[in-house]
């Protein structure tokens, strides 16, 4: 009875309290569109984690703009600590210029508006856990947009991590 408690024990879940830090680099967006786009992430549990993002474009007429910053809460599904598959929900505050043709011509108009939405992706790491690579996609609700504006918005990456 004292050898099966060793035992499962050894099989059980635990929880590593290093590596609780992560900051990332969105390689698709800046190959799809040049644009920088850098993330942090801190897991205060292994399935649970805060983090934000930040971009600069220097394209102003881009979909999402030439700059953006918010928070996002994800959730990770599966049996390894800190990837697998994600959930997560996010908030963005992005500005930019969008041109709309009436009467007079064309007019540059410039925008500052706030999205949230909801997100899916995955995330795979390597042995040590100090090296990532994610794939997600997300969909967002611009919460006061213009005239001129979408009311969706898109935002997906895939990226490449540092965990320390």
């Amino acid at each position: 009875m004292i050898i099966s408690g060793f035992i499962m024990n050894a099989q059980a879940y635990r929880e590593r309290s290093y590596n609780n830090h992560e900051i990332r680099f969105n390689m698709g967006r800046f190959l799809a569109t040049t644009a920088l786009e850098g993330s942090y992430e801190y897991y205060f549990t292994p399935d649970t984690s805060i983090g934000g993002t930040v971009f600069f474009n220097g394209d102003a007429f881009g979909r999402n703009g030439n700059f953006g910053i918010g928070p996002n809460l994800r959730a990770y599904f599966g049996y390894n600590p800190k990837s697998g598959m994600f959930a997560e929900a996010f908030g963005l505050y992005y500005t930019g210029q969008s041109d709309l043709e009436n009467n007079l011509g064309i007019r540059d108009y410039d925008y500052s508006t706030t999205a949230i939405g909801l997100g899916l992706g995955k995330k795979w790491s390597t042995f040590g856990e100090k090296l990532t690579f994610e794939m997600s996609a997300g969909l967002g609700r611009n919460i006061n947009p213009q005239e001129f504006q979408n009311t969706f918005m898109f935002r997906s990456g895939v990226s490449i991590g540092f965990r320390f």
